[in-house]
């Protein structure tokens, strides 16, 4: 039984599942923020909210429903469309005059718009993968008002087409092996650490080299390390359990240099800090102020690490989601098959493995250092 505060009111987790506490909040906690933003737009779309919770995933629900809000309030401070003052005044007349032209200007409006909140102005800049997103949150509201009857028309076929890039195009950015190694010294020894970055590092170095082996060993998305508890571990049978997308449950085997600095952390650092909260007793990886750590700072921590093997700034370094890219090339390299891959990584489709089975991390390297060449200097009198 876990409790946490939500707007002045304390919530308590009744839990019968066999999910741990933290998981069951995670997913309250996202469904809260979807009933909220809900709340805010108008009553008509609730065929629209019923089809989002019941076809797709939570966070992708809650992301086309931002995009939803989003939208609403362009529709209100950038075009004469309606004469509503916020999201929840717009009618279903007025959606009904909307056309895909309209739609088409919005999409073009999302890929560089600012926003001035009296103090700071902040800049935003879209690419198309996440206007493809917008598009289509925007693309099954409308299909679901054409059902309802609310609109006349079906104008999706209006949409102005975005061409993302196929998986197969982009080139798959993951660290080589070697720069593993460099990225592990950093963390192990403090190499090529700031003044400042050190006094952090002695606190919480052995916490960031287990997040960072967790990372590339088993190629652990954001959200799964994140909520991984002490309890997780079954040390005496080798295992460990993690929660995926879809609520899926998975036990994963542990190896030994996994067991060894996951052990090291536990016994030797995350005794030294106290948890503040009752649902934090148990999480795994802990911040000095004693709170389950955010995927915020695991991000950071992430980049910090990933830039010194990459000798590049703080601000370049790598995302947990390319530690992800690295695992999968690092297994494929060593021989593994790919499908085992795919079930280790939990792809959907194997499609998705191939892609890193295509990636040859060593080929332009290898290739180019077939073509040296020698040029003669000559030398100053």
């Amino acid at each position: 039984m876990g409790r946490k505060t939500y707007d002045s009111k304390e919530f308590r987790i009744h839990n019968k599942s066999d999910k741990p506490d933290n998981i069951v909040e995670k997913e309250h906690e996202i469904f809260l923020q979807c009933e909220e933003i809900e709340a805010e737009l108008p009553s008509f779309l609730r065929a629209y909210f019923s089809y989002l919770k019941g076809n797709v995933l939570p966070m992708t629900r809650l992301a086309y429903l931002h995009d939803i809000k989003f939208f609403f309030n362009y529709l209100i401070s950038e075009t004469a469309l309606t004469d509503a003052k916020s999201p929840k005044d717009v009618t279903s007349a007025e959606m009904n005059r909307i056309k895909a032209s309209d739609v088409n200007r919005f999409i073009d409006y999302c890929r560089n718009y600012y926003v001035d909140d009296g103090k700071t102005v902040t800049v935003y800049e879209n690419n198309n993968k996440t206007l493809s997103r917008k598009k289509s949150s925007i693309s099954v509201l409308f299909k679901q008002l054409y059902r309802d009857g609310l609109i006349e028309k079906n104008i999706t076929d209006g949409f102005d087409p975005i061409r993302v890039p196929k998986p197969g195009e982009r080139e798959i950015k993951a660290l080589q092996d070697d720069e593993v190694m460099i990225m592990l010294d950093a963390v192990t020894n403090g190499t090529n650490l700031t003044p400042h970055e050190r006094s952090y590092w002695e606190k919480t170095k052995l916490r960031d080299k287990a997040i960072l082996i967790l990372f590339v060993t088993y190629g652990l998305r954001l959200s799964e390390l994140q909520q991984l508890n002490v309890s997780s571990f079954n040390f005496s049978r080798g295992e460990f359990k993690i929660y995926r997308k879809r609520g899926k449950e998975s036990s994963m085997p542990l190896n030994r240099s996994v067991i060894l600095v996951v052990e090291d952390y536990i016994k030797n650092e995350r005794t030294n800090v106290i948890a503040q909260n009752e649902g934090d007793e148990d999480a795994l990886f802990l911040s000095l102020q004693g709170k389950r750590i955010t995927e915020r700072a695991i991000r950071e921590l992430v980049k910090k690490y990933t830039s010194i093997a990459l000798n590049t700034s703080r601000k370049t370094g790598y995302s947990p989601h390319k530690l992800r890219a690295t695992a999968a090339t690092s297994l494929i390299g060593r021989g593994n098959s790919i499908y085992d891959v795919q079930a280790l990584l939990d792809h959907e489709q194997v499609t998705t493995t191939q892609l890193y089975a295509q990636h040859k991390m060593n080929v332009k390297r290898d290739l180019v250092k077939g073509m040296e060449w020698e040029l003669e200097r000559k030398d100053e009198d």
